[in-house]
């Protein structure tokens, strides 16, 4: 090597160096500028509305919620929908982050604020949260570690006890200066399940409901003539008599329901829908909800399935001498009921390619068997005349 290339060797050197404590510096003047001193905001100049993934590793996993087509997605749910509110809820906090107390922590402090990057250690590990744009580019990013606590004063029936008031933060590449700030930050998880879109299927107006499990004779079909009619055992025999009062129980089904996580990559067999108990409820609005219920996943939830079917609204008949008028606005009001089932089935029908677990207990009134909702047979003649006691 002669002494020009020596030359031009140390001037690369010296210049990737003052390259890299440029971009070190940099990003501590950002993080300065972004909420280092008390009062001021954390960070402050994050484009909220270029926030197009957002990443949260913990020591247990991670978890990725990304924007498509301005529709935010739980990719560890295979794309469903994430909840749009949790996550502007999420980002409208992160915006406005204020720093509450400033400290200086080398590196020996930082697993006791549990401000340890994941990856980085065993103990002491904190949340890291990253915001990209739709490119992957980073925009900032996050570790929160450990909570700060305060003691309950009052008293409560529920006990005392300490619950969160802050939570100690650091900016991932500056170490070295942590900050608490005012926001617990709870639901900030590497978790799927809180981060659904938790919107469901909602059957209303039940004109019919029918039981079909595995053995067929404890199979029961239910219906009634109106929305406030009481319910009739349809083809029960003439032994058989409803117990009013165990039909009437049933309520609404499904009329609020929810659904606790979604099911991604189990089989059908797996699932337990090779030999699924099904139920079908069918709507005066003449939609039809085919249920599938297959294994149980624990001792609350239940795999669960849904498909959705409508008949096509008879047209109206004009009646006898109706009036000009009055057809206009007849015909308007049966152009918009049959607008409103269409609508209805779209909406319902988007969460037939998925499959679900549903707590069991809302399904409980409807899992009878047959034998359930009959009356109690009262004993056939006179009932038996008391008998005096023996005179001793």
């Amino acid at each position: 090597m002669n002494r020009n290339q020596l030359t031009l060797l140390l001037a690369g050197v010296i210049v990737f160096g003052c390259l890299g404590l440029w971009r070190q510096q940099s990003a501590k003047e950002s993080y300065r500028s972004g909420g280092g001193g008390m009062g001021a905001k954390l960070l402050a100049g994050l484009p909220v509305n270029d926030v197009a993934q957002i990443t949260i590793r913990q020591a247990t996993g991670e978890l990725n919620l990304v924007r498509k087509e301005d529709v935010w997605q739980v990719k560890e749910r295979d794309g469903y929908k994430a909840s749009f509110q949790s996550i502007s809820d999420f980002l409208r906090k992160a915006v406005d982050l204020k720093v509450v107390q400033s400290e200086k922590a080398g590196a020996s402090q930082l697993p006791r604020l549990e401000l340890l990057e994941p990856g980085k250690g065993t103990n002491g590990v904190g949340t890291l949260v990253e915001f990209r744009d739709k490119d992957g580019k980073p925009l900032r990013a996050l570790l929160l570690g450990k909570k700060q606590v305060k003691n309950s004063e009052q008293a409560s029936p529920f006990g005392g006890g300490e619950f969160p008031v802050g939570r100690w933060v650091m900016h991932p590449k500056v170490v070295g200066e942590v900050s608490l700030i005012s926001e617990a930050f709870n639901e900030i998880e590497a978790k799927p399940e809180p981060w659904l879109d938790k919107e469901f299927v909602r059957v209303e107006k039940v004109r019919a409901i029918r039981y079909l499990p595995l053995v067929a004779t404890n199979a029961w079909s239910l219906v009634r003539e109106s929305e406030s009619g009481e319910w009739k055992l349809d083809g029960s025999k003439s032994s058989e008599q409803l117990d009013a009062a165990k039909a009437s129980a049933i309520g609404n089904p499904l009329n609020s329901f929810a659904f606790t996580d979604i099911v991604i990559g189990k089989k059908f067999v797996e699932a337990g829908f090779d030999k699924p108990t099904s139920i079908e409820l069918e709507t005066f609005d003449e939609l039809t909800y085919s249920l599938k219920i297959g294994a149980k996943a624990s001792e609350e939830a239940v795999h669960f399935s849904i498909a959705v079917s409508a008949k096509s609204l008879p047209p109206r008949v004009p009646g006898k001498d109706e009036k000009p008028e009055d057809k206009a606005r007849l015909d308007k009001a049966h152009a918009d009921k049959v607008k409103v089932q269409q609508d209805k089935l779209t909406a319902e029908k988007r969460f037939e390619k998925w499959t679900y677990l549903v707590s069991r207990w809302p399904l409980d009134p409807i899992l009878k068997d047959r034998a359930h909702f009959l009356a109690e047979k009262k004993p056939e003649g006179p009932s038996p005349k008391p008998t005096a006691p023996k005179l001793p």
